[in-house]
């Protein structure tokens, strides 16, 4: 078995310095020289792996084998459900359900688009990130904010913004499933403290869509959307997470926003009435009455709901825990490494279950079919459309999980982290960092957490830090760096006019991450030096 090599240039701080390269090359060729997607991971995994045989000593037999279980992973995890996903919603456009679910929110939304950041990027985004995840959320809330007036590329990105908190319970909860399983602590344990953790960060992103939209005069006119949106998203959010379990927080918090917002639109309404960018929305456009703006009849509003209503019962029935679907596993491979910082085997393995949230996403999809009736005619543009749109973010799933399989098991992702822990209480800092990083590599919160988890527990034990505090700070890191991952672009960017220019949208979006990134450190101060308890288990 091979066995991993923390040091090999026998320099640790030129040893990390080597294997940031992945990180920075892919982050240059996306941002720097705007280069689709699917390229750049190409040549950063092929960088990746040449690194990984030359500098780390990784067997090529081997280390081919566990690029070839990460591209699979990738494929099958990942691809599988967005692909459906994004089926579902061209579906819905071509036969013309999507725009009438459209109107009925922009009506309900107001003209005001600091209320239709929240709604719709805010809580209707949590929600699809609860159900599908992976980019999801951006390519079906992007269209209805680019509809209502603001521009594809700030439209992509307060999507984005939007999407930061509820990563962890993406996709049912997955990311803190898979954290749980390579860390060895209790599921429960993980899902509440990271709750905690999002609790807090969910405080500010409200506050800065605002703003995104309408500058700091729309934030005095509407301070109320952001406090009401943030308090009842983690009025769902909080408890669930603390004594359900991962699986449904991003939905209870997303319908009790839902909830909170329609019912403080019926007391009140921010004055004056803004547009994108601040400007005054006229006044017969503001009074405007939801049901005569949009037109239709409550067998029209039903059926444009129907689809939604569809996707959360299917995907919740085969999903969740009271599911033996997706622990249904016909056949796994796997290659191993041994790591010389913890004594135990590094796996990279591919596993294929037939039923995993994918294929329940396909179910829901052949169910809406059944309701809303398209030609073949349709069919055929649904294909064709998915197809163009989709094959580069395809791709871009298959080479970064390979990447990041071939960063884990080759021993550069042990290098980072063992160099990083050498900052003692300053750890603190990079903890976040390291799930930020790792999304960034992966695309994928799900694969950060398994790259980095278990490590994150070392490192943890050895500063005798509380230990639940670093893999959670993992994880929430991963969120904050969800709005510059290549994968999630991908996907994210597929029904917008950025196609294969997710470079553009990366480096539009990057800044705020860091924004976030330096919040979520203080928030890691509060509970390392105010809250340690709260982190323990």
């Amino acid at each position: 078995m091979f066995t991993q090599i923390v040091d090999p240039l026998h320099n640790l701080g030129l040893t990390a310095l080597v294997a940031l390269v992945p990180l920075a090359l892919l982050l240059a060729l996306l941002a720097g020289y705007r280069m689709s997607a699917w390229l750049a991971t190409l040549i950063a995994s092929v960088v990746t792996f040449l690194l990984a045989v030359w500098i780390w000593g990784m067997p090529t037999r081997d280390g081919a084998l566990a690029y070839l279980y990460g591209a699979a992973t990738g494929i099958w995890a990942v691809d599988w459900i967005t692909l459906w996903g994004v089926m579902i919603f061209n579906t819905l456009q071509v036969t013309g359900d999507f725009e009438r679910f459209r109107r009925w929110l922009l009506a309900h939304a107001t003209a005001d688009v600091r209320v239709q950041a929240i709604l719709l990027a805010w809580a209707f985004g949590a929600l699809l990130e609860g159900l599908v995840g992976f980019g999801y959320p951006w390519a079906v809330v992007a269209p209805i904010l680019i509809a209502s007036g603001i521009p594809d590329l700030d439209a992509l990105r307060v999507a984005a913004i939007a999407n930061n908190a509820p990563v962890s319970y993406g996709a049912l909860g997955v990311p803190i499933i898979a954290l749980a399983a390579v860390t060895g602590i209790p599921l429960m344990a993980l899902s509440a403290s990271v709750g905690r953790i999002v609790a807090v960060l969910a405080l500010l992103p409200p506050w800065i869509l605002i703003y995104l939209v309408t500058g700091s005069r729309g934030l005095r006119g509407g301070w109320p959307l952001a406090i009401v949106g943030s308090l009842s998203y983690i009025a769902g959010q909080f408890p669930v997470s603390q004594w359900l379990g991962p699986y449904l927080p991003d939905i209870a918090g997303a319908i009790v926003s839902f909830a909170a917002v329609f019912m403080l639109l019926r007391f009140w309404r921010p004055s004056p009435m803004m547009g994108y960018g601040g400007r005054v929305v006229e006044q017969e456009q503001a009074t405007a009455n939801p049901a005569q703006e949009h037109g239709l009849s409550g067998a029209e509003v039903f059926r444009a709901w129907l689809p939604f209503i569809v996707l959360i019962v299917v995907v919740v029935l085969w999903t969740g825990p009271w599911s033996p679907l997706t622990r249904e596993t016909i056949f796994s491979v796997k290659v191993t490494a041994m790591s010389p910082v913890t004594n135990k085997p590094v796996a990279a393995a591919f596993m294929f279950n037939p039923f995993i949230s994918g294929t329940a996403i396909l179910v829901s999809w052949v169910v809406i079919l059944l309701f809303v009736r398209p030609t073949a005619s349709q069919l055929g543009e649904v294909v064709r459309r998915t197809f163009h749109q989709m094959w580069g973010a395809l791709l871009v799933g298959a080479f970064i999980f390979g990447l990041a399989f071939t960063f884990n098991f080759s021993g550069m992702a042990t290098s980072l982290a063992y160099a990083f822990s050498r900052l003692g209480t300053g750890y603190l800092i990079v903890a976040p960092l390291l799930g930020w990083i790792g999304v960034a590599l992966s695309g994928s919160n799900t694969s950060t957490n398994a790259m980095f988890g278990y490590f994150q527990v070392l490192v943890g034990s050895l500063l005798h830090f509380p230990n639940l505090l670093l893999p959670s700070l993992n994880s929430v890191g991963a969120e904050i760096g969800k709005p510059i991952a290549p994968q999630t672009a991908s996907v994210g960017v597929s029904t917008s006019r950025f196609v294969r220019n997710e470079g553009e949208v990366i480096r539009h979006n990057m800044g705020w991450t860091f924004v976030l990134l330096g919040y979520l450190i203080l928030i890691a101060l509060l509970f390392y030096f105010v809250l340690p308890q709260a982190m323990s288990t």
